[in-house]
């Protein structure tokens, strides 16, 4: 635990909020509402909440690869910090490799709830906090020691690389080039080398082949600090941030027709497009916030944005659903039955905010 730093981008904690919310009980109170309001706006947010089966593209695929993005952009600030500071190179090498080997056992403790001791093979290894530390360590590696350009050249290297494994690598039984469910060289990948279970039964999302392009989003994240953290106008960043994203968002598109936007494959086209897009919805929060200074709306995002790791494992371990309803289950009893459960998860959302309002106000924030 660690109190708040003096100084920080108020608009990456916002937008940290911001997407932590959706983890944390807001997705699901919109997607309750599908079909309820009758309301057509409603209902397409709604859809939007509901990840693709497997190639497409909606708003909820976005929401793990903005948290990566941000981890990478939060990495430029705190390690060149450390490096202004004289801290030596072993000694940043040294931290971020013990946050990545906790971020792998918390992660591993998460996916396997209850855990399951006495049976290996059951255990999950892949995890959305081992994928956080790993690509966060990788994104530190390059951070201190490769220039800004130079990591670029990284990140086309790791794309085109996994680009042609997928397309030129034969799986045995399905040949080469095949991205089906059953036929991707990521699953034989997995089901050859990975132990434990895997969440796809054929393979893992978050196994070992996906974690390579992963990287890439904490690596486009560290070039977005460095714009903000740079001596040009506030303006002018925000240009460049917008530039670089509507180009990444258009390479992405177009290599989608070739190797098709897909989350449970990490392909190099979903990358670039969720790269894309984390500097444009930085960019925005980044100028309406810290440019232009409205901040009076931030508070309810940045008290979640602030206790991120907190209010992940709360969700996980809390039974928030059960407290709203032991709270405020006589409030909404009178309405139709249908609206029962989308109140009630919306008194779950005010709960753990009040949890995270409690730990904001007594100076707590915890951090790996």
């Amino acid at each position: 635990m660690s109190e708040k730093p003096k100084q920080r981008l108020l608009s990456l904690d916002v937008l940290r909020g911001f997407d932590m919310l959706f983890i944390a009980g807001g997705g699901t109170f919109l997607t309750l509402l599908h079909g309820k309001t009758d309301m057509p706006w409603v209902d397409a947010i709604a859809n939007q909440l509901e990840h693709v089966p497997w190639n497409g593209f909606v708003f909820y695929d976005f929401i793990f690869p903005l948290f990566l993005f941000m981890t990478g952009v939060s990495l430029s600030f705190s390690l060149s910090r450390g490096v202004s500071k004289g801290i030596p190179k072993k000694k940043l090498y040294r931290k971020v490799f013990i946050r990545m080997v906790v971020l792998i056992l918390l992660g591993i403790l998460y996916k396997n709830s209850p855990f399951p001791y006495f049976e290996p093979s059951k255990i999950r290894l892949g995890s959305v906090l081992g994928r956080i530390g790993i690509a966060g360590f990788v994104a530190a590696l390059l951070y201190l020691n490769f220039s800004l350009v130079k990591r670029v050249y990284w990140i086309a290297g790791i794309l085109l690389i996994y680009y042609a494994a997928m397309f030129l690598v034969p799986v045995p039984g399905y040949g080469a080039g095949d991205l089906s469910f059953e036929g991707n060289l990521v699953g034989w990948f997995d089901r050859t080398f990975l132990p434990g279970r895997l969440h796809q039964v054929t393979y893992d999302e978050l196994g070992i082949l996906t974690t390579f392009p992963a990287v890439c989003i904490a690596i486009f994240g560290s070039l977005a600090g460095d714009i903000l953290r740079n001596k040009s106008t506030e303006n002018k960043k925000t240009l460049t941030l917008v530039g670089i994203g509507l180009i990444c968002v258009v390479i992405g598109l177009i290599w989608n027709l070739h190797f098709p936007i897909n989350k449970r494959l990490w392909s190099s086209s979903f990358i670039v497009l969720t790269s894309g897009l984390g500097f444009l919805i930085l960019a925005l929060f980044y100028w309406i916030i810290d440019v232009k200074g409205y901040q009076k709306w931030t508070f309810f995002f940045k008290v979640i944005g602030l206790n991120s790791l907190v209010i992940y494992f709360a969700f996980r371990f809390i039974r928030f659903s059960y407290t709203s309803e032991q709270l405020f289950g006589g409030l909404y009893a009178p309405l139709p039955e249908q609206w029962h459960e989308v109140i009630n998860a919306l008194g779950g959302v005010v709960l753990i905010w009040l949890l995270l309002y409690i730990l904001y106000k007594k100076k707590i924030f915890v951090k790996v």
